[in-house]
């Protein structure tokens, strides 16, 4: 039927009913660059079934999608892989528009549900590895507890192969092309990278535990449809995506070093840019942020795909700058592995920071090479002993990363 909406097809009566929130620019702490979306499903079988639902205020865009393939009305079970508010702050008004027969989730998503959202409805608890029969097709349910919320489950459609993946395997990515096949790759890898640093890395061993669960159980998959970002829809793709997850969840590391960095009259800054010459002159390829010009997301990125972070702060009221500050409990939280770091900044007449800095670095579980202050404005002797630290943290790298 004619609507303002489509529906998109990704497999025999499967569809895409989702909304493209080509605004967003934050999501709990990071910056979402490229948008979002939010992406629900359709399957239409004996049992019509919607897979999660949208942010609120996208409620009648996703319907509008699903009236054209079927009156909405007609939605027989409702399933909540995720009772995150921006894949479950429509249903409350879905259920009472859809009236289905039935609304299932994990056990913690029947709890979450009904503390968020307050729902009278009576929601049914699936178990990991149970199967619902819905005519013509079989769904089975994965639990995968805090990936990334205690309520976190797949849904695989056993006939058709497609497991909805809930935020695993996601992106924060607007695009009007649904399918990653039909995105620039080198866009598709770095928000896939960005999300999985932001949102999934302190889980990842409980990503390579998934990982090993699928394989031990011969999971064939032939669709993977998170419920952010593009869909994998080519088996080239879904080894892609499964391959970078396994990569990303072992943080191995790699011979890159991350310098961050905030500067009051400049000097941290031109300790910052010889530690980068340093690190250069061994090989080691550099990512030079100064907080000023990246927000702490970004940080996190680049530190997921470095084996080395060094981080350089002034003094201010006897503390580290607050920029630095802000950047170090938002990673610290991450919980990276395996890294090697160090620790460095100018200063006036105290000069707290460094060593504030490196203790938070210790606390993270990172391998604190060397650190080094500086009062006032580094001549040209000490920019040469910041030379020299970057020279020796590049020299453990090339050790670990071997």
């Amino acid at each position: 039927m004619e609507t303002a909406y489509r529906a998109i097809p990704i497999a025999d009566n499967i569809y895409w009913v989702g909304v493209v929130d080509w605004a967003l620019r934050n999501f709990h702490g990071y910056t979402t660059h490229r948008g979002s979306t939010y992406n629900a499903y359709l399957i239409v079988a004996d049992k019509v079934v919607l897979i999660d639902t949208v942010k609120k205020p996208f409620k009648d865009e996703m319907l509008s999608r699903i009236a054209s393939v079927i009156e909405p009305t007609k939605i027989d079970y409702i399933i909540s892989n995720h009772a995150e508010m921006d894949h479950s702050g429509a249903l409350p008004e879905v259920i009472e528009i859809v009236k289905p027969e039935k609304v299932f989730a994990s056990t913690m998503g029947v709890k979450n549900l009904k503390g968020q959202l307050h729902i009278d409805t009576e929601i049914i608890a699936v178990k990991d590895g149970e199967e619902l029969d819905i005519g013509g097709k079989r769904l089975r349910f994965f639990e995968t507890r805090m990936l990334h919320w205690p309520d976190s489950m797949f849904t695989y459609v056993v006939e058709n192969k497609v497991l909805f993946s809930q935020d695993a395997f996601g992106m924060h990515y607007a695009t009007i092309s649904i399918f990653a096949d039909e995105c620039p790759r080198a866009v598709v890898e770095h928000e896939l990278i960005t999300y999985y640093a932001n949102i999934l890395l302190p889980y990842s061993k409980l990503v390579e535990n998934l990982l090993n669960r699928l394989e031990r159980e011969g999971l064939e998959v032939r669709v993977i449809a998170p419920d952010h970002g593009p869909i994998f829809r080519r088996p080239e793709d879904v080894k892609w995506v499964l391959d970078m997850y396994k990569r990303m969840s072992k943080q191995k590391p790699t011979n890159r070093a991350v310098v961050v960095y905030d500067t009051m009259w400049g000097s941290t800054d031109k300790m910052a840019r010889a530690i980068a010459d340093g690190l250069a002159s061994e090989g080691t390829e550099v990512a030079l942020l100064p907080i000023s010009g990246c927000h702490r997301s970004d940080v996190a990125t680049e530190a997921l795909k470095s084996g080395a972070l060094l981080v350089g702060s002034p003094t201010i009221n006897n503390n580290m700058f607050p920029s630095v500050a802000d950047v170090l409990t938002y990673l610290k939280g991450l919980r990276p592995q395996n890294l090697i770091g160090a620790a460095f900044g100018s200063y006036g007449w105290s000069g707290e920071a460094v060593k504030q800095v490196e203790e938070i670095l210790k606390s993270m579980g990172v391998e604190v090479v060397d650190t080094l202050r500086v009062q006032w404005v580094p001549d040209e002797e000490k920019l040469k002993e910041c030379f020299n630290l970057g020279v020796r943290v590049a020299q453990r790298l090339k050790e670990i990363s071997s």
